[in-house]
């Protein structure tokens, strides 16, 4: 079974569809498009990846919507992958940094002390939670995330003078060196890989609560077998949602166990709140959803309201680093600073974390609805406004000896991503093998624009489903056993 030629458009060529003719768009203007796009295409690194699967040229945006140089609009559900907690060009955002720019202040401070950064650490410290912020200290990193992971480890390996971490399947901390090696797909490393608890594909094919104990007595065993060829760790890094693994919601009782196990043995607890952080999962922290304080948060993407900032979070007497042992040159971003100030603040006082909760529940409950009309969607899951759908080859039977799910389907994932930008809603791929389509919706989203994305989400699998029913387009190289393309995540 294969979805039909149209909808396995080779990935970074744009289909058809998305080149309709829109109304008052010059033929200038769809040349400039075009010419950017190919431009792109020659001068950029291979690496690039959402450009790939996204062939659009964004010139304005405003909250949920983009349009594009060639004048289509789009429902933006990637929002930045999770940077843009208010959506593009919010006005609280807009207004802090005009603030910032008509003042004269001045843009690069290194780590200077200035009434933007003060603003922002308090607002910072507001937020967190109130154990954790009793005794926290924050050190500014360079402007991304796997900075601040890069940041994290060094801290914890300072602190306690030893090396190795441990980390979780599927895990994603960022594309530095050592944020790679605490990844899911690295080899070769100080890092000890532990089982990350999951319903849908459990590493012990039980799920449950009953898996997520196995996974945590997998993790007593390792640290205390004296030949299990780990010694003790300088740190734990964890996601209180695995997202680029594929949306996977931690369970509350097993975050819980990891925090005992690991302040049991003095083994420092990082929580990566790079993507869950500023109300996404429901709850400003995701750490909050199960109660623990771990010894440090690592925070970027919303929290500089759409510009680039990372810092980590950390308990005062891990804060063993000598003058200048950590630094960045563009680590007092003033700019980010304010904007993520403006966005911090009206996070919490408009209560955007609840409403993501309530948003995202009412989703994920209309998203198992539409799971029950099609075979090809094999999960469900998320937590707030951070939403997984995960495809399976509706033609495979599942492992009827373990009770096991479907096989992924990634090339139906990427046909599902194609068709909803056909019908003008941006969606991002994840997962272990890229079959998840992911939903990161701006909080601001209101409830009509939620059900235009699900609309629009529904009706794109509804189509690739036909297709594929409709046994068409079958060829070599377009099974469901392997990926065709590039994972956009």
């Amino acid at each position: 079974m294969a979805v039909t030629e149209s909808a396995v458009v080779p990935v970074g060529r744009e289909p058809e569809e998305s080149r309709e003719r829109v109304p008052g768009v010059s033929e200038g203007a769809r040349a400039a498009h075009e010419g950017i796009l190919r431009r792109q295409s020659a001068r950029e690194s291979a690496a690039r990846t959402y450009a790939r699967a996204l062939p659009i040229v964004p010139v304005r945006a405003r909250g949920l919507t983009i349009e594009g140089a060639d004048g289509r609009r789009y429902l933006d559900c990637l929002s930045g992958a999770g940077t843009l907690a208010l959506g593009h060009n919010h006005p609280v955002v807009l207004e802090a940094i005009r603030k910032v720019l008509d003042s004269g202040a001045p843009l690069h401070v290194l780590d200077l002390a200035t009434p933007v950064k003060d603003a922002f650490t308090t607002e910072l410290f507001r937020t967190l939670p109130p154990e954790f912020a009793a005794r926290a200290r924050v050190q500014f990193c360079g402007p991304a995330g796997t900075d601040a992971v890069e940041a994290a480890f060094k801290l914890v390996r300072a602190a306690t003078g030893r090396t190795g971490m441990l980390a979780f399947t599927g895990a994603y901390h960022g594309m530095t060196a050592g944020a790679l090696e605490a990844s899911g797909g690295a080899t070769e490393v100080r890092v000890a890989r532990l089982p990350y608890p999951q319903d849908y594909r459990c590493p012990f094919g039980i799920g449950g609560e009953r898996g997520a104990e196995l996974a945590a007595r997998w993790t007593e065993s390792l640290l205390d077998d004296t030949k299990s060829g780990v010694p003790r760790p300088a740190g734990m890094i964890l996601e209180p949602v695995q997202g680029e693994g594929g949306v996977i919601p931690a369970p509350d009782d097993w975050m819980r166990r990891m925090r005992e196990i690991t302040a049991a043995r003095s083994i420092p607890l990082i929580a990566d709140e790079v993507q869950t952080g500023v109300g996404r999962t429901g709850a400003f922290w995701a750490v909050e959803h199960s109660g623990i304080t771990p010894d440090v948060m690592v925070l970027s993407k919303a929290i500089g309201g759409s510009l680039p900032l990372a810092v980590v979070v950390y308990r005062d007497d891990l804060d063993v680093w000598q003058p200048g042992a950590h630094a960045g040159t563009f680590r007092g971003n003033q700019l980010a600073m304010a904007a993520g100030t403006a966005t911090l603040a009206y996070v919490r006082e408009n209560g955007l974390a609840e409403r993501a909760a309530t948003l995202g529940s009412r989703m994920l409950t209309q998203l198992r609805g539409i799971a029950e009309e099609f075979p090809c969607i094999g999960d469900v899951r998320g937590r707030g406004l951070m939403i997984g759908v995960e495809l399976v080859d509706p033609e495979t039977a599942p492992d009827t000896t373990t009770g096991g799910p479907r096989p992924a389907a990634p090339e139906l994932a990427a046909a599902v991503q194609r068709e909803c930008l056909r019908r003008g809603l941006i969606v991002e791929l994840g997962g272990r093998r890229a079959s998840v389509v992911r939903l990161l919706p701006p909080l601001t989203i209101s409830d009509e624009q939620a059900t235009a994305v699900l609309d629009r989400l529904a009706d794109a699998v509804a189509t690739v489903a036909a297709a594929a029913r409709a046994g068409l387009g079958r060829s070599a190289g377009h099974g469901w056993g392997s990926a065709s393309g590039e994972h956009a995540g």
